[in-house]
């Protein structure tokens, strides 16, 4: 599944289009509607209870009312996406934030000097697939009674050395279509607690997920089919979004910016079920690993102080680099066929800019390079080349 493909044309004026295109998320290949995997399913998915939901956002309102959070102050990091937050204070949580250091690491002191009477669950994430120090606030944690939810929507095939990354604290979730080629999925994982008054999460309409059908091949027919592909990807698209019109389905996106509570009893399609099945979860990480050091290896002086080293048992979802003006540099990359992910510019309004510094300078400058499983060794050449051109030229 070698990957440097044609690409469409850039939305970009003034500029002639890329000859290349490389996604910033995996692609779905047909065959995986067909095939099934030989080997057994890893954690999360194998996990002895498990749920899964359409969004990982539904899976972290699902978490506040098992563990009945309602009214209750949840520590949660400074650096996050949003919407999570938007799902916990929807579910009626309190959050209270705690700093997050130039490395995405937590600092354990930081995060149990704020524990406090009212504080109902500590609230950690696992930033692109590396894991956080656990042990400290497990340990407070048990001693309070309290819960420690692992937000791992980033870190999904993710380990601690061994131990898979959302196998320790009471409750995970997991992203699933930011690492796998599904059309929606996110999975909330309980370890040792069982869900109380939540009702069975309903299936997607068929004819609504016609469109993210279409959707999630159409990526892999850009990857592959230069200009006849975006063509044949255009058309796709149009089909589904009518075919979704005419049956009456309502199309609920992914990757939003925001939670809204008419979605939430939403559960993961039948269709990504069978994505899920179909994947090779060892090529997948020995893949993202490879492609990883790779640009280690070349991009060392522009990488972010996160990731300067890959531990054993990480699952990189991308790769990092700061950057002074990244939008700048995002749309050198577009130019050039590359999709890179300007990383958490915002989060919830409720941390006010100059609170946490740090947190300013990574949503400032942090940008996310594409390692996924389907770009093989050629494809990190020209991108290793291409931002090294984009920064400095």
């Amino acid at each position: 599944m070698e990957a440097i493909a044609k690409a469409p044309p850039t939305a970009l004026p003034g500029r002639p289009p890329s000859p290349l295109y490389l996604p910033a998320l995996p692609t779905l290949w047909p065959h995986m509607l067909a095939e099934r995997a030989a080997t057994a399913l890893p954690f999360p998915f194998a996990a002895e209870s498990v749920s899964y939901h359409y969004f990982a956002r539904n899976a972290v309102w699902a978490a506040v009312r098992i563990f009945a959070l309602a009214h209750r102050e949840v520590l949660v990091p400074a650096y996050h996406h949003g919407v999570e937050i938007e799902a916990l204070v929807d579910a009626g949580a309190v959050p209270r934030f705690y700093p997050v250091g130039p490395t995405l690491r937590l600092d354990p002191r930081e995060v149990l000097d704020r524990l406090g009477p009212a504080t109902g669950a500590v609230y950690v994430i696992h930033y692109l697939g590396f894991p956080q120090p656990l042990d400290e606030l497990l340990e407070a944690c048990r001693a309070r009674g309290i819960p420690l939810i692992e937000d791992c929507a980033l870190s999904l095939l993710s380990s601690d050395g061994e131990r898979p990354l959302g196998s320790r604290g009471d409750a995970s979730i997991f992203c699933l279509y930011k690492t796998l080629p599904v059309p929606n999925g996110g999975a909330l994982v309980l370890n040792g607690a069982a869900p109380r008054g939540l009702p069975r999460p309903t299936q997607p309409s068929w004819s609504a997920m016609a469109s993210h059908l279409a959707g999630a091949l159409l990526r892999n027919l850009r990857l592959r089919g230069g200009t006849a592909g975006a063509l044949a990807a255009d058309t796709l698209r149009t089909m589904g979004r009518t075919l979704a019109w005419g049956l009456g389905g309502e199309r609920v996106p992914t990757g939003t910016q925001h939670f809204e509570r008419k979605n939430v009893a939403l559960g993961m399609s039948p269709i990504s079920s069978r994505i899920v099945g179909a994947q090779s979860f060892s090529r997948i990480v020995e893949a993202r690993r490879r492609n990883f050091f790779f640009l280690l290896g070349r991009l060392r002086d522009l990488v972010s102080p996160a990731t300067a080293e890959l531990p054993p048992g990480v699952c990189p979802l991308f790769f990092p680099i700061e950057v002074q003006d990244k939008e700048r540099v995002r749309r050198r990359l577009a130019l050039r066929g590359i999709e890179a992910v300007d990383f958490w510019r915002q989060g919830h309004p409720a941390v006010r800019s100059g609170e946490f510094p740090e947190v300013d300078r990574l949503r400032a400058q942090l940008l996310e390079l594409p390692i996924h499983q389907d770009l093989g060794p050629a494809a990190m050449q020209y991108l290793a080349a291409t931002v090294r051109e984009a920064v400095h030229g």
